[in-house]
């Protein structure tokens, strides 16, 4: 898909993608959930500078992930597992609010499809709620889980797949 003069692909996460994702889950969480969710919370979620890189990349190959790249570069990854649940929905923040999430969403849904999932599942932070209301998923439940000694909220949405 072109969107704007960027060229927009989907392709399954490699391990040369480790580096990348582990840019954007930290930047996208640190940049853009600020308005969200306190430095506490923020630092209690994306603990940067912790993760280690191969346990990292094992958890990504793990759970089929997938990578969007505008002009080449990793702009965002995503996954869902064969019941329809995705873990996680990250883009950089330089490529937000271009097409680059619908795309993932897109993506997760078609490979539910593809393990017969009736309905795709997420825990969206109070950041991403909005995208996915727009996108047709409802709240079931508003959650507070404690990462690292610290409250975050989230909240586990459901989309039924035609």
């Amino acid at each position: 898909m072109i969107i704007g003069p960027q060229r927009v692909k989907i392709r399954t996460y490699t391990a040369g993608d480790a580096k990348a994702t582990l840019a954007i889950f930290t930047n996208a969480i640190t940049e853009t959930a600020t308005a969200d969710y306190s430095p506490e919370q923020i630092e209690a979620w994306a603990r940067p500078g912790k993760h280690e890189a191969v346990a990292w990349h094992l958890a990504l190959h793990k759970r089929n992930s997938f990578v969007a790249t505008v002009n080449g570069e990793v702009a965002g990854f995503s996954d869902v597992d064969d019941h329809g649940y995705v873990d996680m929905l990250f883009v950089a923040p330089k490529h937000q609010r271009k097409g680059v999430a619908f795309l993932l969403l897109r993506e997760a849904e078609r490979r539910a499809r593809e393990t017969r999932a009736t309905s795709l599942t997420v825990n969206a932070s109070i950041t991403a709620l909005p995208f996915f209301e727009r996108q047709g998923f409802v709240v079931e439940e508003k959650q507070e889980n404690v990462r690292q000694g610290v409250m975050l909220v989230s909240y586990r949405m459901r989309k039924v797949l035609d």
